[in-house]
């Protein structure tokens, strides 16, 4: 059994930084798609950033190119989302994302994804 387990939200100060981090087990990353989600009150889930392990190509969504940094270490488990630049905006539930195949849609998509974890709070205040 594939299971994601997010880690590393919090509160921040408009401007400050964050990083969460998602551990995979049960399941072996390397021909795999990654991604970050984030869900506010009374929206839809957005996808933030992916990354396919094979070649460590990366996708990012506009409001966070540029500030928001998804990697994934060499024969690691473990894929990061490193956000900058942290606006109020940015505040919502991210969630993490895999599946056992090579990412294939042109955009961030939920429907794309097999497995999820429960989620981590990020909250920034102005």
């Amino acid at each position: 059994e594939v299971q994601l387990v997010e880690s590393g939200g919090g509160s921040a100060q408009s401007g400050e930084s964050l990083k969460l981090s998602c551990r995979v087990s049960g399941a072996t990353v390397r021909r795999s798609c990654l991604a970050w989600f984030r869900q506010a009150p009374g929206k839809e889930r957005e996808g933030v950033a992916r990354i396919q392990s094979s070649d460590g190509s990366t996708l990012y969504s506009d409001p966070v190119k540029g500030r928001f940094t998804i990697s994934q270490p060499i024969m690691k488990n473990t894929v990061y989302l490193q956000m900058n630049s942290l606006k109020p905006e940015d505040t919502a539930m991210y969630y993490c994302a895999a599946k056992g195949s090579p990412c294939s849609s042109p955009t961030i998509r939920p429907d794309e994804f097999d497995f999820w974890g429960q989620g981590t709070q990020v909250t920034v205040s102005s």
